[in-house]
């Protein structure tokens, strides 16, 4: 059986653009759920198995940074990993972000190749 892998991101043309690559790259995906935010995002997180969370930072609502905080303080979402996708480049930030319990974390705009190796490096952690 597949992993399930959530996209959030404000943009619907970045969230195809991602659902696109993780189709061709190969893993072995069952579904693919989307949201436009985190507040989106934690309600399938609490409906639905996922396994891994592809992430930006700044949308409406709620960003990648307060959905991740949510994450962690519920022991439901806790350990599932997150790859952040974004145009972030504070140094700071990412690195904050890497200690908060984000598993990776990906620039855009990106290649496929890099994004199968982030991906890659994920479903180690999150295989279950």
């Amino acid at each position: 059986m597949g992993m399930n892998v959530l996209i959030v991101d404000d943009s619907s043309l970045t969230r195809k653009a991602i659902r696109r690559i993780v189709d061709m790259i190969g893993l072995d995906i069952e579904n693919v759920f989307e949201a436009q935010n985190g507040v989106e995002a934690l309600k399938i997180l609490n409906e639905t198995h996922i396994h891994l969370v592809l992430a930006d930072l700044n949308m409406p609502e709620m960003g990648g940074i307060e959905m991740i905080y949510h994450m962690r303080g519920n022991e439901a979402t806790r350990d599932i990993p997150v790859v952040i996708v974004s145009t972030e480049s504070s140094t700071t930030v990412i690195e904050g972000l890497l200690a908060d319990g984000a598993k990776d974390y990906l620039h855009k705009p990106f290649t496929p190749e890099e994004f199968r190796e982030v991906l890659t490096r994920a479903v180690g952690v999150c295989k279950s």
